[in-house]
């Protein structure tokens, strides 16, 4: 069983046609459409769980096709990197401004200091002093 990335999907591409797309090839095991955490919409790729030989039959065949006017990119998909703890991607840090996204770095954090000042777990340091104004 190999699990196939499927990426540069149109936002309004539906379950129901990857299968079918990808039904051509061969039994059709999983298909996982990833949704934006936030907004619950559609991010454009998804993963697609096949059987070797359909698997690679699929890729050589889709890598590069025009699916609703754009190219496909399919190939095997990759494990997750891990990510290291505390890197939050910029929520938190130090950031004068008292609390709120921005700062380079950073991890969840809390703030309990009389000054406003929030310090992050994972470092991370931002002094914008407008706490309307997250980030740069």
């Amino acid at each position: 069983m190999k699990k196939l990335y499927v990426g540069n999907l149109p936002f309004d591409t539906d379950e129901e046609q990857v299968r079918e797309l990808f039904s051509t090839y061969g039994d059709v095991r999983q298909v996982d459409m990833i949704n934006d955490r936030d907004t619950g919409r559609f991010r454009g790729f998804c993963f697609v769980a096949m059987d070797n030989s359909e698997a690679d039959a699929a890729i050589n065949a889709l890598n590069g096709y025009s699916f609703g006017g754009r190219p496909l990119k399919v190939n095997e998909a990759k494990p997750r990197e891990e990510r290291p703890s505390g890197s939050g991607g910029g929520r938190g840090g130090y950031n004068s401004g008292g609390g709120g996204r921005g700062g380079y770095g950073g991890g969840g954090g809390r703030s309990d200091r009389s000054d406003n000042r929030n310090r992050g777990g994972g470092g991370g340091y931002n002094q914008n002093r407008n706490s309307d104004r997250n980030g740069w």
